[in-house]
């Protein structure tokens, strides 16, 4: 707990590097600025009207506007209380805007107001949304000197912002440190492990939970249910399947958790079950249908995922570049290059949707699996952005497949420059050219690699 405590003179000192350092250089502009508009009083407006107007804000301009005329008329000045802070700083968080937002929070702080236990949360959560991790943990310090990192929803804030930012360690004393722990930091420190990819952890953690007395909700289960999706483990997703239907509020929708079960199915390759759950559910939308679409495509069943698309489309429901990868695996693994040039095309012409990297990568397994080499080898050459290690893979793949020395050595190029010490490019093209007969470029890669210390992997079981 000490390393959490800071005494005054650390404080100060964390106070001094938001306003000096070059990072927050930009707040200090903003504050600069706001400060001197605050210099010539004007007559005060309504408080509850501009809060009304503030709440009211539907877009970044609408917002901005509203606060250009806070500034202009000294709003702040006259009635300098943090709820009018906190108001504009979590409307801007909403919109998705989290520098605009802490920008606000400085300004308060040079202003000498005080932040409550509503500021905190809000600006930890503007923290998280740009994986400001400095800044966390300067907030972290402020909550100690006012007293309110017990605060649950101080708490909570933190072990998302630390779990976010994969300083788990930190989340870990937060939770651990805590007095009265309450649902809302079991939910953080569930849902920051699971979405950091600690999906067993996250298990352990919901079972202490549980063995702790507290009954989860619907916030639980979606976490919990993605962890046992990533871990692939059929029998913990029945168990929770049950542990959904008793988190279930009939004062809420279920729509999220009830899709997340689905997406659990899907991932443990459970299509039976995921088909129920998703007939079961009174509203779908469009997550509900993509991951049923994505969920057979992965396992193979493509002509179902066609089909679920298909009735998706009927229904009315609008996919999103998500649906559209699953969609295009489908394709793949049913060998359907006519369907996937189609789907592609409709994507991006029919539906408005910018293909990004997963969608070349199956367009481009899709056609090298086909054997239309230089179909794909177009397609990587006109992406409009840097093809990973992932797509040049499948084209060694194909390229080893049909035997292409010509590809072959162009991807091996592409693939030893970003892994430079990956043998299986070697051994990938060694087998291109023996399928040739070969054998000096067979002979000359293996001396590349005792002369460059790479050797082949043996292979080897689970058990």
């Amino acid at each position: 707990m000490k390393s959490f405590h800071k005494s005054a003179t650390t404080f100060s000192k964390v106070q001094y590097c938001i306003f000096h350092h070059q990072k927050f250089s930009d707040h200090r502009r903003f504050s600069d600025q706001f400060s001197a508009s605050q210099s010539h009083r004007t007559i005060p407006l309504d408080p509850k009207e501009i809060a009304l107007q503030v709440s009211n804000c539907a877009n970044l301009n609408q917002l901005r506007q509203v606060f250009a005329r806070i500034i202009r008329t000294h709003f702040l000045q006259f009635y300098p209380d943090s709820f009018h802070y906190n108001n504009i700083s979590r409307i801007y968080t909403r919109l998705n805007s989290p520098t605009e937002s802490l920008h606000v929070y400085i300004a308060m702080c040079r202003a000498g107001v005080q932040p409550d236990n509503f500021t905190l949360p809000i600006v930890l959560k503007a923290a998280g949304q740009n994986l400001n991790r400095t800044f966390a943990e300067q907030v972290h310090g402020v909550s100690i000197k006012y007293g309110l990192e017990n605060d649950m929803y101080c708490e909570s804030g933190l072990i998302s912002v630390y779990s976010k930012a994969g300083l788990f360690n930190c989340a870990r004393k937060v939770f651990v440190n805590s007095t009265d722990r309450k649902l809302g930091s079991w939910n953080a420190i569930i849902g920051g492990l699971s979405q950091g990819g600690r999906s067993k952890e996250a298990i352990d953690m919901f079972q202490s939970m549980m063995r702790d007395g507290f009954r989860p909700d619907d916030v639980t289960m979606v976490s919990v249910t993605s962890a046992c999706g990533s871990l692939g483990d059929f029998n913990l997703a029945v168990q929770l399947h049950k542990c959904v239907f008793q988190a279930k509020n009939p004062e809420r929708s279920d729509l999220l958790m009830m899709n997340s079960v689905i997406d659990m199915y899907g991932k443990c390759g459970i299509m039976d079950l995921a088909c129920k759950a998703f007939v079961a559910m009174e509203d779908k939308n469009v997550s509900s249908w993509t991951s049923m679409i994505v969920g057979y495509a992965t396992h193979g069943h493509f002509k179902n995922a066609l089909e679920f698309f298909r009735k998706m489309v009927e229904s009315g429901v609008r996919p999103n570049h998500v649906t559209f990868v699953g969609v295009l695996t489908a394709c793949v693994h049913g060998g359907m290059v006519q369907e996937g040039r189609y789907y592609f095309e409709t994507m991006k012409i029919g539906y408005g949707i910018k293909p990004v990297l997963p969608h070349y990568g199956c367009m481009v397994d899709l056609l090298g699996r086909a054997g239309l080499m230089e179909e794909a080898k177009v397609m990587v050459e006109e992406m409009p952005m840097r093809a990973n290690v992932v797509i040049w893979g499948c084209l060694m793949g194909a390229c080893e497949k049909y035997g292409d020395v010509k590809t072959g050595e162009w991807v091996a190029k592409h693939l030893i420059e970003m892994e430079p010490e990956n043998d299986g490019v070697y051994v990938a093209l060694s087998n291109i050219y023996a399928s040739h007969g070969l054998w000096d470029e067979v002979e000359r890669l293996r001396g590349v690699m005792k002369e460059n210390k790479l050797a082949k992997i043996p292979a080897y079981s689970l058990p």
